[in-house]
């Protein structure tokens, strides 16, 4: 039996249009972040997607980028669960901060290594900011000890695959077609386990904006098999060109 998933990453954020590091930072879509979502969601209807669940973080440019997309494909009414395991990764004191800035200040090799090292993890934030997010209502269920202030890559993974094993692939392996929108670095925890990927390998994986990829996978006991994966656009691409060349014959 295959099992559809799709993994959306959100489109561009307004820190995303500045160069700002983000992460935990609760910040909005742009106006072009806003036009990437809607794509996505007129992609999909074309391809007459239909969902059963969708997940996503519980940051505002990935709720935005999910309502945004169902609301184009017809299916707002779809029952959706927010988690906080899929929040991008967090950034610590960097958050805020402008990339081309910090290369000038802490190097471009110290910079590359906060941004793609599968293990580095940045600076934590300091006391009044971690005071902040404890009282943010949406964590009220986390345990301060469960609280990053501070992760890489490697973290991240850690709290994104529990989640997954728990909560999502249960749903998937009954049949039910799920969608995903959640960051890059989320989703890219997330492929790693998917694709099986090395931890030098996901440090390079790049994800589109609000382009949806399709993974169809296999379930057996205890593993899984990806047996296809692409982009929507480039399957529609393809298939205009076969349509294209059908009306040259």
């Amino acid at each position: 039996m295959k099992h559809q998933l799709i993994l959306l990453r959100h489109g561009e954020s307004l820190w995303n249009k500045k160069g700002l590091f983000t992460g935990w930072t609760d910040v909005d879509l742009s106006a072009l972040g806003i036009k990437q979502a809607k794509h996505a969601g007129q992609i999909m209807r074309e391809h007459q997607i239909i969902f059963d669940h969708a997940y996503t973080s519980v940051l505002t440019r990935s709720i935005k980028t999910l309502w945004l997309a169902l609301s184009e494909l017809g299916q707002c009414y779809l029952p959706t669960t927010h988690a906080w395991q899929l929040n991008e990764r967090h950034y610590g004191q960097l958050q805020g901060l402008n990339k081309k800035n910090m290369i000038r200040l802490a190097g471009a090799e110290q910079v590359q290594l906060w941004r793609r090292s599968y293990r580095t993890k940045p600076p934590a934030i300091g006391n009044e900011s971690r005071e902040q997010l404890l009282a943010d209502h949406r964590y009220q269920n986390l345990k301060k000890s469960q609280m990053p202030w501070s992760e890489s890559l490697a973290d991240t993974y850690k709290r994104v695959l529990p989640y997954w094993h728990q909560e999502i692939e249960p749903k998937l392996r009954k049949g039910q077609r799920i969608i995903i929108a959640a960051h890059g670095n989320s989703l890219r925890a997330l492929i790693k386990h998917l694709d099986h990927l090395s931890d030098e390998a996901v440090t390079s994986l790049e994800i589109a904006y609000s382009e949806p990829l399709v993974y169809e996978l296999n379930f057996e006991a205890n593993s899984h098999k990806v047996t296809n994966r692409y982009y929507l656009h480039e399957r529609a691409a393809q298939k205009k060109i076969r349509k294209h060349h059908r009306h040259d014959d």
